[in-house]
């Protein structure tokens, strides 16, 4: 097989209107967590940048410079301290108030060039070109300049006819130089269309996981070309109907929907392990307070309610000289509700319930299920008394967004002690959703 290299591409470029072809886009940026700690932090360029998970546990994000180092994500900090400190690599907590403000922005950015897009994660949407005219090589070079300047994310950009070939194309464009960061599907010649999909292994396909892959290598498809080429009666003796369908965008055929407008949630889950174990049952109500008050805020935001709810507390299971324990429970509110103190009142009775005295907890957490849009649902007779509740979230919110995230909340939220919080020793400041947090020029 010949070396597939960024930049041979065909003579001429194929515009979005021609034959009114369906295209998309796929736009995620690049090392992203660490990318919005660079923003505020100039003289982090080209120093290399670590995130780490909840807890300050594991690597989750890096830069290319600390890749070049040898740091792998998903290795725990301890085991790397010495790299750490030898090379000065910057080390961040994650900080998911500042992560989530930014990938707004970004996303914001793009729709402003495109039709519609569909938010896939925090830092990648695909986005619909069809029937966009122009060449779109371009457009996708303009999308990435302006999420760059707009909010100072450096991005990748991969555009194709399928949903899953402009992931693909995006992870070539990212990794490959020679793209300088955009990849149209249609800029390829056929041959080089081959050359491109035996270019990585399988499980780098969207979708294809570590064991879907073991399985396939096993019948001889280590490569998306292979995947794309495999007859459709052997896919579906041995895999799911998702593998035929991501089998046929391979070569070309849209079979994945877009999805502008996300489907509604079935299910709501707030947790976090502590960052030491817990006994008190004061000290759980506080996590479950914060966990309530972040999941009614989202149901709000989205405009979704709920009329059934559940709390989680577990023991550290690390711990054998304590009892083992997993207690979790629900309760019907009777109506579908989104405010605060309906679910708390819920959340005390549930706990009251399910603590046990002498127990090391180490992770807590509050579960919403039945979730439904709030304009498909058959109103109540007696509605008007939840009214004061929703009034009373909503001002909240007003707040909270004003002056940012826990500004205002329920008095069952414990401020002294919080070993009940995540350990995040190296967090930084919440730039854009705290007042107090917004740089200063002196």
């Amino acid at each position: 097989m010949d070396a597939f290299r960024g930049g041979e591409l065909c003579d001429q470029t194929h515009d979005s209107h021609e034959n009114g072809v369906i295209m998309y886009a796929l736009i995620d940026g690049n090392s992203f967590y660490a990318s919005c700690e660079r923003v505020f932090r100039p003289d982090l360029l080209k120093r290399p940048v670590v995130v780490l998970s909840n807890n300050d546990g594991c690597i989750v994000t890096l830069t290319r410079e600390a890749k070049a180092l040898g740091l792998k994500r998903g290795t725990p900090l301890f085991k790397v301290k010495d790299i750490v400190e030898r090379y000065d690599v910057a080390v961040f907590s994650s900080n998911y108030e500042l992560y989530g403000d930014m990938s707004g922005r970004m996303m914001r950015s793009i729709a402003s060039l495109v039709p519609e897009i569909e938010v896939y994660s925090i830092d990648e949407c695909f986005a619909n070109l069809t029937g966009v005219p122009g060449n779109l090589t371009d457009l996708g070079k303009q999308i990435r300049q302006r999420v760059w300047r707009w909010v100072g994310i450096p991005s990748c950009v991969g555009i194709a006819p399928t949903k899953t070939l402009a992931k693909y194309c995006n992870h070539l464009a990212k990794h490959i130089p020679g793209f300088h960061g955009v990849l149209n599907w249609n800029d390829l010649t056929p041959e080089r269309q081959k050359k491109a999909l035996a270019y990585e292994p399988i499980d780098e396909v969207w979708g294809i996981g570590s064991q879907l892959s073991k399985r396939m290598i096993k019948l001889g498809i280590e490569t998306p070309l292979a995947l794309a080429q495999a007859p459709e009666s052997l896919i579906k003796q041995f895999f799911p109907v998702t593998v035929l369908q991501t089998a046929r965008e391979l070569r070309g055929i849209p079979s994945i929907e877009f999805e502008p407008v996300a489907p509604t949630r079935q299910r709501l889950v707030r947790s976090r392990s502590f960052s030491k174990d817990v006994y008190s049952k004061d000290d759980l109500l506080s996590a479950l307070t914060m966990h309530t008050e972040e999941a009614a805020q989202v149901l709000r935001a989205e405009k979704l309610k709920t009329s059934r709810i559940g709390v989680f507390i577990i023991s550290n299971y690390f711990k054998l000289e304590v009892p083992r324990y997993y207690g979790f429970d629900v309760e019907d509110l009777g109506i579908a509700v989104n405010d605060t103190p309906t679910f708390m009142n819920a959340v005390v009775k549930l706990l009251d319930k399910l603590y046990r005295p002498e127990i090391a907890y180490k992770k807590a957490g509050v579960s919403l299920e039945n979730i439904q849009r709030e304009d498909g649902i058959e109103q109540d007779l007696f509605a008007f008394e939840n009214d004061r509740a929703n009034r009373l979230s909503a001002v909240i919110d007003q707040l909270n967004n004003r002056f940012g995230k826990g500004t205002i909340t329920l008095s069952t939220v414990k401020r002294e002690g919080e070993d009940w919080k995540m350990k995040r020793e190296h967090r930084s400041p919440s730039y854009t959703t705290r007042f107090s947090d917004v740089l200063t020029v002196s």
